[in-house]
């Protein structure tokens, strides 16, 4: 294999700030998640918690990658095992979050079975949490983790290089999950995609006696929504896989910058991706961040003024306002707007 015969990959240093930029990014991005799904609890629905938890795995993903290629490791030691150990148990998380968001989301949506759905969410927390956790530890206690020689990371450490069975290693902390969450999330996808359209199609032979009817369901539109997260994990999470399958047929095209660089912003960006698409994308949220900005700049400028006049005017951030006031009328408590 390519990693026996030249067990080193040189990054440049151009490969080096993008990834880290990446990486920097994608950690703010989770905060921002977890920071406004703790702030405004009134706009928190079961989807929203699974991608809460999603984004606390992408949180340390982010955090031990960037760690990693700002050590650009050369040799195992003891914070490269550490560094390993995060993101290996963090990574491996992330998958199992995200292969669960799909299965919620089919659960509720195709089958219409919210119970179940509710009831899936403990085995979800057991799985998420508890395999990526078993895997690690006896990762770390058989010393796989450790220097990797950049063939399959970017600057991080993960399996141990000397290791004689690195290939299975790899595939249990890591590439075995990755490939079955491109087997499975697809096909959840279009079944969830074809039955959405399918009820749009209902809906709109039906309206014209229905107009009577309220037609609108904040969860239809918020679930609707969330089903991009596996097409995002999908495109991100290709490029480390390519290269895994060129290192494992020697090939040299592995050496490639842009290969390279892609491969290390789809392994760290998740927690922003996600951010742009269900917080700065999402209005109600977008606007609540927006006007929680505006009263910190009044705040810190100590314009007084201006807070009794935004205040007066409904847009405030506080509870009880007017704006608050129109939001609860408008978004169901448990069910926010995407």
């Amino acid at each position: 294999m390519a990693w026996l015969e030249d067990p080193q990959e040189k990054l440049y240093l151009s490969e080096q700030v993008i990834v880290l930029l990446s990486c920097a990014l994608s950690f703010l991005g989770s905060l921002l998640i977890i920071c406004t799904h703790v702030r405004w609890p009134e706009l928190r629905s079961r989807p929203r918690q699974l991608l809460l938890f999603l984004s606390v795995a992408d949180l340390f993903s982010a955090a031990s990658y960037f760690y990693g290629v700002l050590r650009d490791f050369q040799t195992t030691s003891w914070d490269c095992v550490a560094q390993g150990a995060v993101s290996t148990f963090s990574n491996t998380s992330s998958f199992f979050w995200t292969m669960a968001v799909a299965l919620y989301l089919y659960i509720t949506i195709v089958q219409s079975h919210q119970s179940l759905a509710e009831h899936m969410v403990y085995w979800f927390h057991l799985i998420s949490w508890g395999i990526p956790l078993v895997i690690t530890v006896a990762a770390v206690c058989l010393q796989k983790i450790g220097y990797d020689a950049s063939y399959v990371s970017v600057g991080w450490c993960w399996v141990n290089i000397d290791a004689e069975d690195k290939l299975i290693w790899m595939l249990l902390t890591g590439k075995a999950w990755e490939i079955l969450a491109y087997l499975v999330l697809p096909v959840l996808y279009l079944r969830i995609k074809k039955h959405i359209g399918r009820a749009h199609r209902a809906l709109s032979e039906y309206r014209p006696i229905l107009t009577a009817t309220p037609v609108y369901q904040p969860r239809t539109i918020a679930d609707k929504k969330l089903i991009f997260i596996p097409i995002i994990f999908i495109f991100l999470r290709i490029w480390s896989t390519i290269r895994f399958i060129l290192t494992l047929c020697d090939s040299p095209v592995v050496h490639n910058p842009i290969l390279v660089v892609l491969h290390g912003i789809g392994n760290s960006f998740q927690g922003g991706a996600n951010c742009i698409m269900f917080v700065l994308c999402t209005r109600v949220i977008r606007t609540r961040l927006l006007t929680s900005l505006r009263c910190c700049c009044c705040q810190s400028a100590g314009s007084g003024d201006f807070r009794e006049s935004a205040v007066s005017e409904g847009h405030a951030s506080g509870y009880g306002s007017t704006g608050e006031t129109q939001d609860n009328q408008k978004w169901s408590p448990h069910l926010p707007s995407t």
